[in-house]
C-alpha cells in the first residue's frame, strides 16, 4: 500500500485518467473529491464489498425448480390470438 500525505487543496493522480483532490479537513474527516472517467466505477469500501456479497449470492443462490408444464394440445394458437374456435370460410362462387 502506498501512503502519501496530501494538504487541503493538495491532490494525486492515478494512471493519468483519475484525479484524487483532498477537499478539507474537518477534525478526524478528510473529505476528497475523485475525478474519474465515467467508466470507471468509484464506490465507498462498504457499497463495493454489499455490490460484491450480492453478486456473489446471486451467483450461486440455487433456484428452486421451474414447474413442468402440461403436454400440448395439438393446436396452438397463433401468438397473441384469442383461442377461439372460428367458423369455416365459406367457398367462393362462381
Amino acid at each position: 500500500m502506498l501512503i502519501l500525505s496530501r494538504k487541503s487543496g493538495e491532490s494525486i493522480v492515478i494512471d493519468g485518467k483519475i484525479h484524487v483532490k483532498v477537499v478539507r479537513v474537518e477534525g478526524e474527516v478528510v473529505k476528497i473529491g475523485i475525478d474519474a472517467p465515467v467508466t470507471v466505477p468509484v464506490h465507498r469500501k462498504e457499497v463495493y464489498d454489499e455490490i460484491q456479497r450480492s453478486n456473489q449470492q446471486a451467483v450461486t443462490r440455487q433456484s428452486t425448480p421451474l414447474p413442468k408444464l402440461a403436454a400440448p394440445s395439438g393446436k396452438i394458437p397463433a401468438a397473441g390470438a384469442p383461442n377461439v374456435k372460428r367458423p369455416p370460410k365459406k367457398a367462393a362462387q362462381m
